[in-house]
């Protein structure tokens, strides 16, 4: 068994791999392709592709995400063989890897030595009620915002994720209360992130947000954003883990209001 690279002539197979209630998976792997800091890996049997996954180095951390194994090639070793492979080839270039488990793969990461940090929650089926009222303290993003935007990100998240948000600043919003950045919302970026450095802010953000999400996915940490969403009647559907391998990193969980997506935190 190999683990090979991900090719753009292996897209349509990933019909036959996306898993029951993800999102389409075939955006992210269009992304990965594209992109110079993720890694597509595939394996192949029977002169088809078995198993997926990808690796995505930040400057100082890496992601795993997307370890998929065909139905009808389960519990023979393949999500193991993939995520070790790809955790080997990250070795030399970082001391910290994430990855988002579910229940099925949470077992399989514990073996490769991953720990739970952290419970990211799924709430959906809520309304705020009628029309939805904007908070004056939010704004359309302007380049000025720029330098404020990134620190936040970076002290939030403590990884450089510049390159993943520049592209989506354009059609952003920011939460300026007495001429400062307090929090921001990226619409186009995969699950709508979020980062906010107070609950004011976080969750005027979230308000705009349900205009065109459903949903809505934050670390357990963040009790305002839960709070929040439980008086307007959202409800708790799923967990999922935040695991980590290697090295910890100051991150400030509280301050995520809707996380970006499960393979970039």
């Amino acid at each position: 068994m190999n683990l090979l690279p991900f090719e753009r002539t292996d897209l349509d197979s990933l019909k036959e791999l996306q898993p029951t209630g993800w999102d389409n998976i075939t955006p992210h792997f269009n992304f990965y392709l594209n992109s110079s800091f993720c890694f597509p890996m595939k394996v192949i049997s029977d002169d088809k592709v078995i198993g997926i996954g990808a690796s995505i180095l930040h400057d100082n951390v890496a992601w795993l995400a997307h370890i998929i194994v065909h139905s009808g090639y389960r519990n023979k070793g393949i999500g193991s063989f993939i995520t070790q492979n790809l955790i080997n080839a990250l070795k030399s270039k970082t001391e910290t890897i994430y990855l988002i488990a579910t229940d099925m793969g949470e077992p399989v990461y514990k073996k490769l030595g991953f720990i739970a940090e952290a419970d990211y929650l799924f709430f959906n089926n809520g309304s705020f009620g009628g029309d939805v009222v904007i908070a004056d303290y939010i704004k359309p993003y302007e380049e000025e915002y720029l330098t404020k935007v990134l620190a936040i990100d970076l002290e939030v998240y403590g990884e450089t994720r510049a390159m993943h948000i520049r592209p989506f600043l354009p059609d952003s919003f920011v939460f300026i209360n007495n001429n400062k950045v307090e929090g921001f919302y990226l619409p186009r970026f995969s699950n709508g992130l979020i980062v906010a450095k107070n609950a004011n802010a976080g969750t005027e953000l979230m308000k705009l947000r349900s205009k065109a999400f459903e949903y809505f996915i934050f670390p357990s940490d963040n009790k305002p954003a839960t709070d929040y969403l439980v008086k307007h009647n959202y409800t708790h559907f799923r967990t999922a883990k935040r695991m980590r391998l290697g090295k910890s990193r100051v991150w400030q969980p509280e301050n995520i209001y809707n996380r970006v997506s499960g393979q970039i935190g």
